[in-house]
């Protein structure tokens, strides 16, 4: 069980409920570190606008306990992308490719992403999670990548 996160207008924050820790029971906390932090890019996928020492990441990922496993998602390298179906097309994989331990750890059975522009400048998310017992759970995420945030949509 982790700490319950929730996405606010520009940054992700703890639940607080009578001055105690909320605990998230479900998969929320887990999508969100998942999609919204910064995981390592490779030299070679970095915009030639990003400073070359730049590649992100969590320093955790140096030695991770399973080979190869890393934190986070690319959606951070679509921050000065245009507005194009191959944007949304990236950002569907890079949050595929963020959530698959989800299927790898048989946390589900199926993880469907689909995005799309919600408005200029923001683009949503949308997750749905095949749980192993049959019940699907969806996230909905308005994503601003000027600012590299996420807000939950309701």
């Amino acid at each position: 069980m982790d700490y319950a996160l929730v996405m606010g207008d520009y940054f992700g924050d703890v639940v607080v409920v009578d001055e105690d820790l909320e605990a998230d029971k479900g998969l929320e906390t887990a999508v969100i570190v998942s999609l919204f932090t910064d995981r390592r890019a490779a030299l070679d996928q970095l915009p030639v606008e990003f400073p070359a020492d730049d590649l992100r990441g969590w320093w955790g990922d140096v030695a991770p306990q399973v080979e190869g496993d890393q934190t986070g998602s690319l959606l951070w390298l679509l921050a000065r992308e245009k507005q194009l179906p191959a944007t949304l097309a990236r950002a569907r994989q890079y949050a595929e490719d963020a959530l698959r331990w989800m299927l790898e750890d048989k946390v589900a059975q199926q993880v469907v992403v689909a995005a799309s522009w919600l408005a200029t400048g923001w683009m949503l998310l949308q997750i749905d999670i095949y749980r192993p017992g049959g019940d699907v759970v969806r996230y909905r995420y308005g994503y601003e990548w000027a600012s590299q945030a996420a807000r939950r949509i309701v």
